[in-house]
């Protein structure tokens, strides 16, 4: 190779270099990691039911891990529909599922017996934006109807790869604007709105209080965001500090974060088709002002704590009203797991209480 060939492989890699740390890796946060949070419940550690659920969550990752690669996604499809607890826990007996079309969009009303159907709650499931389903969250929307006292509407939107985030990202806003004029009894205006969703999905909903904003539609009362990602460039210190300690996410996610940074950024602009830093997929680097309230609920052992903080720490800083609330020792979405986890049962109580603190907000 040539003095002269040399040269232009090591300005076009520097010029790449330069590129992705620019318009890739979005401004610093550090500014934004103090802690915040509180821990309600009075545990310093996990309660003795949390390693049945540990196991529960290691019998799924093997299943996953033992189908061919071709399959890995239809089994990660699968796994996740099924939730991961029997479905008798559900107590379907309590609870009215109904079908239905949200402005084009499929999903599912979830009904306790004193659901009312003018406080409406818009469910937003994880599922790290490639799996998930109403039917396997039914473990949480059922819970968050009763503890509510609303009607649950769970959106299936539509997932990637087959579909863009920007499909996605649109399916949310159809949900948004027909929630508010369409109840589980046919067309009527909300009374109060809230929006939900753990994971992937509170990303989306963090995303989608922005965008309602923004747009000049009514904002909801609250919003709750159960171990959200806001930071699609994984920038937080906890994303790597805590890949041993996360059970749920440190097998998979955890591996992905060893590859260099740029090589990182650069796959996740491909795969999204959207620049990290862009708020419409990592909500923290938003405007964060005049937002509705957020409930923000994390476990202290998960990757996802760091990026709950800065996104605390961020609104707050911003003037909007926003809590953090932690358990030690958790899984990634410990709520999934309420039948069995009391931490599971004291952070849906929180949330009831959220929910009434919140009904005031204009």
């Amino acid at each position: 190779m040539s003095d002269s060939t040399l040269a232009i492989l090591l300005l076009l890699v520097g010029v790449v270099w330069l590129l992705v740390h620019r318009f890739l890796k979005g401004p610093s946060l550090r500014a934004y990691d103090q802690p915040v949070e509180i821990r309600p419940g009075g545990r310093d550690a996990a309660s003795g039911d949390c390693q049945a659920v540990v196991l529960l969550l290691e019998q799924a990752l093997a299943e996953i891990r033992s189908t061919p690669m071709k399959q890995r996604l239809a089994a990660i499809r699968r796994v996740m529909a099924g939730g991961f607890l029997d479905p008798s826990l559900v107590g379907a007996a309590d609870y009215r599922i109904e079908e239905t079309d949200a402005g084009g969009v499929p999903g599912e009303w979830v009904l306790a017996p004193r659901s009312d159907p003018n406080r409406r709650v818009l469910y937003l499931h994880g599922g790290a934006f490639i799996s998930g389903c109403p039917s396997g969250h039914r473990m949480i929307t059922t819970r968050l109807a009763r503890v509510a006292g609303a009607a649950v509407l769970a959106l299936d939107y539509r997932l990637m790869p087959e579909h863009s985030r920007r499909d996605m990202i649109a399916d949310c806003q159809a949900g948004y604007r027909w929630i508010l004029d369409h109840g589980p009894n046919g067309p009527g205006s909300v009374r109060e709105l809230f929006v939900a969703g753990d994971s992937a999905g509170g990303n989306l909903v963090l995303m989608v209080i922005a965008w309602a904003r923004d747009a000049g539609l009514r904002a909801a009362q609250g919003a709750m965001a159960l171990s959200p990602i806001v930071d699609m460039t994984l920038s937080s210190p906890t994303c790597k500090s805590h890949r041993q300690t996360d059970v749920f996410l440190g097998p998979g996610l955890g591996r992905f974060l060893y590859l260099p940074k740029t090589l990182l950024l650069l796959i996740t602009w491909l795969w999204n088709r959207i620049i990290p830093p862009n708020p419409l997929i990592s909500p923290v680097f938003g405007d964060l002002s005049r937002l509705p309230p957020v409930l923000v609920q994390a476990s202290e052992a998960e990757m996802m704590l760091g990026d709950a903080r800065r996104y605390v720490n961020k609104a707050r800083a911003a003037g909007s009203s926003a809590e953090l609330e932690t358990w030690p020792d958790m899984p990634h979405v410990w709520q999934l797991f309420e039948p069995v986890l009391p931490e599971a049962r004291e952070a849906f109580e929180r949330i009831g209480r959220f929910v009434e603190r919140s009904v005031g907000h204009p």
